[in-house]
């Protein structure tokens, strides 16, 4: 238990409000709340014309954000000087923290734990027992949070945010040296450029069937792409009454894949060996290797490679730039500047070299990130 007062939210802070009616002509940069407390964040630009309600809420710096139906999943956020003036929609309550009393900062702090999120599920309500949950106004502002005074809450944040300042260095330290090993192999794959033969992906890929028939009392682990050439990442468990696809397809270890609708913002990798097992829906195309012609991680450094995004966008369809989608059989089409198998293996020792000391960074980071929700909790009992 907190040594601290336990306060309730709806002391400290003030719903605020500010709707515009929606005008066609006018651009519309909309929010969205990343999960696990990780921010606002632009999740499109759209037209007045592409917004189907008719008003949308403005977003000013400093507003702390949630999300209702993802409270869950950690959607807490404070706008920062990068999303003022920016829109969410109705399911986004804003509000703004009582001067004198709480630390943005603080309570943005609060609510990047674990605990929370679990106390906010159990006061959401909807139509089923998880992604329909919303946190409705009256029960979020019946939270209670421990309150020190000021000066407590400042020391406290300082001393989080130097942790996490840590952790953050960490990654921007792996970061730099993979992006270091990246542009190596990009630059072996160039090396001898007489030796590169354009070849269609077709006869480097075969497209696999989806081979999973989803049952609605089962549960499937899902992976995703990342944009910007940033990899497979493990995803969401979900229950097959969770979504509408009737198949999913199997992943296996260096199959190529991406998701029709954000390849060409670099959503486009090799599957590593943790998501082997792991499924996706058919909005993800899944391609088995020939690796007779061409090595897994060949093809992961070449559309890794920012230079290469452009040409996909080129040959994805859609009505405007964020609804292009990368169609199969435009993507077998694509002629891919084959180099010599001595290169490719070059390319592949590389990675190897590369992959044991980045294993070693993987496991300092994840050490720090799992001291880090531990001191969130003694923090907030007074601990720290």
């Amino acid at each position: 238990m907190s040594k601290w007062p336990m306060v309730r939210l709806g002391e400290v802070l003030t719903p605020i409000s500010r709707p515009e009616l929606v005008d066609p002509e006018k651009t519309y940069r909309m929010l969205g709340a990343h999960w696990y407390a990780h921010g606002l964040y632009t999740k499109d630009t759209l037209t007045g014309a592409e917004i189907q309600a008719p008003r949308v809420y403005r977003v000013e710096q400093g507003d702390f954000v949630y999300n209702r139906l993802f409270a869950w999943k950690g959607s807490f956020a404070v706008a920062s000087a990068e999303n003022h003036g920016c829109y969410v929609s109705n399911e986004f309550p804003c509000f703004r923290v009582g001067e004198g009393r709480l630390l943005t900062d603080y309570l943005w702090r609060y609510f990047s734990r674990e605990a929370a999120w679990n106390e906010a599920f159990g006061l959401s309500t909807g139509g089923t027992p998880t992604s329909r949950n919303r946190l409705k106004e009256d029960a979020f502002a019946d939270l209670c949070i421990p309150l020190p005074p000021l000066s407590e809450q400042r020391r406290l944040v300082e001393r989080i945010d130097i942790l996490a300042a840590k952790i953050d260095e960490a990654k921007r330290l792996r970061a730099e040296a993979d992006d270091g090993i990246e542009a190596l192999c990009r630059s072996v794959l160039r090396s001898d450029p007489d030796s590169i033969i354009p070849t269609r992906m077709s006869e480097l890929v075969r497209q696999r069937e989806p081979d999973v028939s989803v049952r609605t009392e089962e549960t499937y682990h899902f992976a995703g792409v990342y944009c910007f050439g940033r990899g497979v990442f493990v995803g969401q468990r979900k229950s097959g009454m969770e979504f509408q696809y009737p198949r999913l397809t199997t992943l296996r270890t260096d199959d190529f894949v991406y998701p029709k609708l954000m390849a060409w913002e670099g959503a486009l990798a090799t599957v590593p060996p943790e998501c082997n097992g792991l499924v996706v829906s058919t909005e993800f195309p899944v391609f088995e290797v020939n690796r007779e012609k061409v090595l897994p991680e060949v093809l992961d450094v070449h559309f890794r490679t920012p230079e290469v995004w452009p040409e996909l966008s080129g040959t994805s369809t859609g009505t405007n730039m964020r609804r292009r989608r990368l169609n199969p059989a435009d993507f077998l089409r694509y002629q891919f500047p084959l180099p010599s198998m001595a290169v490719q293996h070059r390319v592949k020792a590389i990675r190897e070299k590369a992959g044991t000391t980045a294993g070693l960074r993987v496991d300092q980071i994840k050490e720090l990130e799992a001291m880090f929700p531990a001191i969130l909790d003694r923090a907030f009992r007074g601990e720290l």
